[in-house]
């Protein structure tokens, strides 16, 4: 099993880089309408504070799987994430 502190670098990079990617597409567009890249941002920082609150649970029983399953959320919400930043 990785270690949370990966885990939690992790998490924090995934979601940084799709946040610094809305930023991107704002420069490359100064004239476009920033509601969308603002709504994926928010959504971006409410799934950080989510996924890390989960890592920082104190009441699980099996470490292995619950720590899989944040990472597989992780994917999951980074694959939406960037579905919704790719339609900009």
């Amino acid at each position: 099993m990785a270690s949370v502190k990966n885990l939690k670098k992790d998490i924090n990079y995934v979601l940084g880089d799709i946040i610094e990617e809305c930023y991107a597409w704002e420069l490359l567009n100064p004239k476009a309408d920033t509601k969308g890249t603002e709504a994926i941002i928010d959504e971006a920082i409410v799934a950080f504070d989510s996924l890390i609150d989960k890592v920082h649970s104190k009441s699980i029983e099996n470490k292995k799987t619950h720590f899989k399953n944040i990472t597989l959320e992780l994917e999951k919400t980074a694959k939406k994430l960037l579905k919704k930043v790719n339609k900009l």
